[in-house]
């Protein structure tokens, strides 16, 4: 049983730019996909393929532009998800998810306090454990610092250690590794296999990036003009790719070889 199926979801945004005979094109069309409970999927493509428009409709976070045609069920839940409770979303950028003027341990407890019902001493104290689980230096000094002392990986961690707050079942991120350096893309990679592993959630993983997917997921989706073109396991995905798209985006890849690819995602495989 799935924890998320998809059937037939086509998100269309009114005023959009992108239109044909004056209709705007939809951002995803027809999409079905089943999402396993404990999987880490991550769907690849390229800018305006519709992976973030996914993520966003898996969440419930479309804006009030958006039409939505189509199903997202929950059989994994057997009721519909608490957004929150259920749900962790990473953002792409950490700084601008993170309130300036509130403390990491404010921003990172006032979660525990909304979805666990906790007081702010026990959702402190959460806080604290959630920033060591993320490898953040020092967590109980970093409790009372501000979002603008921390490198943008560091941000990125605390965002994270937000997102995993409530326990949710399912963590998406959403480009959550493109705004920073090679060196800290690999260590969030390595940090989000770990929390997932560890927890037993599901990972919903939306990148550009398709080394960093091959490195991470069970399954891989790749998308193109709102559709999925290609849906399988990691190796075979990166080995043995059906669809010209997908093959196009192994040989753009600088340096990309598929042997230690197919070599990391052996420790993937469920």
């Amino acid at each position: 049983m799935p924890l998320v199926s998809i059937r037939g979801l086509t998100v269309t945004y009114e005023g959009g730019e992108a239109a044909h005979k004056g209709r705007p094109l939809p951002a995803l069309t027809e999409t079905d996909l089943d999402i396993a409970a404990g999987e880490r999927l991550a769907v690849i493509g390229e800018s305006g393929s519709g992976k973030s428009t996914l993520a966003l409709a898996i969440a419930g976070l479309l804006p009030a532009s958006a039409t939505i045609e189509g199903k997202i069920e929950w059989p994994g839940l057997r009721r519909g998800p608490a957004h929150g409770r259920d749900i962790g979303f990473v953002f792409q950028d950490p700084a601008a998810s993170l309130d300036p003027v509130l403390t990491i341990g404010e921003q990172v407890a006032e979660v525990a306090r909304t979805h666990l019902g906790l007081g702010w001493k026990e959702a402190y104290a959460r806080a604290a454990d959630l920033l060591g689980r993320v490898r953040l230096p020092d967590p109980r000094r970093a409790l009372a610092a501000y979002p603008h002392q921390l490198s943008g990986g560091q941000k990125q961690r605390v965002c994270i250690a937000a997102a995993i707050a409530a326990g949710p079942k399912l963590l998406i991120a959403d480009e959550a590794t493109s705004a920073l350096d090679t060196i800290v893309q690999a260590e969030i990679v390595t940090l989000l296999r770990r929390l997932t592993e560890e927890d037993g959630m599901t990972l919903l993983f939306i990148s550009h990036d398709i080394a960093l997917a091959a490195g991470l997921a069970d399954r891989i989706a790749v998308f193109r003009h709102g559709r999925a073109v290609e849906i399988g396991p990691a190796a075979q995905v990166i080995e043995a790719p059906r669809h010209a798209y997908t093959r196009a985006l192994l040989d753009a890849h600088i340096g990309l070889d598929a042997a230690p690819l197919v070599a990391r995602t052996a420790g993937t495989a469920r």
